[in-house]
């Protein structure tokens, strides 16, 4: 049955492997002990969906220690000291007490393994990390004050600020990921650190880097992390599209900058996520990285008028580029990078519905140029309306909620999802008696805008439609 250790708020619990490999432990003369995020966790009353131990014992007598007791082990991780262990349904991680450290040019720590649990625990990355479990015993370690920490939401380093960090810069993001996680605020001393060692994190590969951006957006607070990185000059390096919005004005003045603009946008997404039930389940990144970034192609568009306003024409397709390529400099997915920056291109398209009003073929069009991203394009359109204007504010509203209900009844109609040309390429060159080719595209590209403009129609018309076309074209 699972363990409840003493001091513990309820509803923070361990499950039976930890005791029971703490005795296996033991058993072979070795120190164990959970450490780090788990221990943190027990005291925020959740269970932490990670297990990691750190031992006396080195990644061989780790191997020897679980032989006949764990289902399976893996050792792909041995140079920094980690074995995987499986055994059941848990699968764990075991590491030989270290030391990490980066030189000033390399982007891979150098790795020390040590015989002692304090020494082991002051390198970690903040105090409220660098807490133990002693196994078998449940007996809390707790030498740079955690607990105290995590009550008064503070994020301390167990060493200087400047060691942590020196020893490994991607800490510095991982201080911005915490103040969104948990809404922990820094002190005064690992601010400091940050923003005078900011350009150290280029050290660090795009990979780990961004990993630690995904967690920070998706935390419980993603606006606290962002404001960290930004006012530290680590966004400078991470995302330097962001800290560029706060030099641009708004076309309608609404904001001191369009960087608070851009938060408030991104916490509204955020508010906009559904359940796992619904169509966009939370924490949605790719939604939330779209409105931050969605006006990035500001700075860039920025024109003053004769008049004296200020104009962004075209920030969106340029946003949207800015957005490719930063997330693949970051090493992001292709998919990911195709939805994240078709939002931003799109984010626009809405506005201008409430007051022209909107044909049936632009519907179809808004739909079919959404494809996947039609539930998120929903919210985050939505959530760009930050004006202080009421009025203006619920005629946006009342506008979306036509568009949305007109999409539901074209959408009952003609399967909007699923818009196709009148005819596919094989009955194209079968009506036209043509082989594969140039012209089977024109005349797919034109049933298909026909089909945009005005909606289904009977195949025999169709056929009609394009020997008319083909007539013409023959002219």
């Amino acid at each position: 049955m699972p363990y409840l250790p003493a001091g513990f708020p309820d509803g923070a619990w361990l499950p039976d492997v930890v005791v029971e490999l703490g005795e296996q432990f033991a058993a072979h003369g070795f120190e164990l002990s959970l450490v780090g995020g788990p221990v943190r966790d027990l005291f925020l009353g959740r269970t932490s969906p990670d297990l990691d131990f750190t031992t006396d014992a080195t990644p061989d007598e780790i191997i020897a220690t679980v032989h006949g007791w764990a289902d399976a082990h893996w050792d792909i991780g041995r140079d920094f000291g980690t074995i995987g262990i499986r055994r059941g349904d848990d699968t764990i991680e075991v590491t030989t007490y270290r030391a990490e450290a980066y030189d000033l040019t390399s982007r891979k720590p150098q790795v020390h393994f040590g015989r002692d649990l304090g020494d082991d625990l002051v390198r970690r990355d903040f105090t409220v990390n660098a807490m133990a479990l002693r196994l078998p015993s449940l007996e809390l370690v707790d030498p740079h004050g955690g607990v105290r920490d995590l009550v008064a939401k503070r994020l301390r380093t167990p060493a200087t600020a400047e060691e942590s960090f020196s020893d490994d810069p991607l800490r510095m993001m991982r201080a911005a990921r915490f103040a969104s996680q948990l809404g922990l605020e820094v002190t005064d001393d690992v601010r400091e650190a940050m923003t005078a060692m900011s350009a150290r994190l280029e050290i660090v590969s795009a990979e780990r880097v961004r990993e630690e951006l995904v967690k920070l957006i998706c935390g419980q607070y993603p606006r606290r992390g962002v404001d960290l990185l930004v006012e530290t000059g680590l966004a400078d390096v991470v995302l330097p599209e962001i800290p560029a919005l706060r030099l641009t004005d708004d076309e309608h003045r609404r904001h001191k900058d369009v960087y608070q603009h851009s938060l408030q946008v991104l916490e509204q997404a955020a508010d906009l996520e559904t359940d796992a039930e619904g169509p966009v389940p939370g924490p949605d990144f790719v939604l939330r990285f779209a409105a931050l970034m969605h006006d990035v192609g500001k700075p860039k568009t920025r024109r003053f008028e004769s008049g004296g306003g200020v104009s962004f024409r075209h920030h969106d397709v340029v946003g949207a580029k800015l957005t490719r390529k930063r997330m693949q400099a970051l090493r992001f997915d292709k998919e990911s990078i195709r939805a994240v920056s078709r939002l931003v291109e799109l984010h626009m398209r809405f506005y201008g519905y409430g007051e022209a009003g909107w044909t049936d073929s632009a519907v179809r069009r808004y739909v079919t140029d959404a494809g996947d991203q039609l539930e998120r394009l929903h919210r985050l359109t939505r959530s760009d309306v930050t004006t202080r204007n009421r009025r203006k504010a619920a005629r946006l509203d009342h506008a979306y909620d036509d568009l949305e209900e007109r999409i539901a009844v074209l959408a009952e109609q003609e399967e909007l999802a699923k818009i196709r040309p009148h005819l596919d390429g094989e009955q194209i060159m079968a009506v036209l008696d043509v082989p594969p080719g140039p012209t089977v595209g024109k005349a797919y590209r034109f049933l298909l805008d026909h089909r945009m403009e005005h909606g289904p129609i009977p195949e025999d018309d169709a056929v009609e439609l394009l020997r008319s076309w083909w007539s013409e074209q023959a002219t």
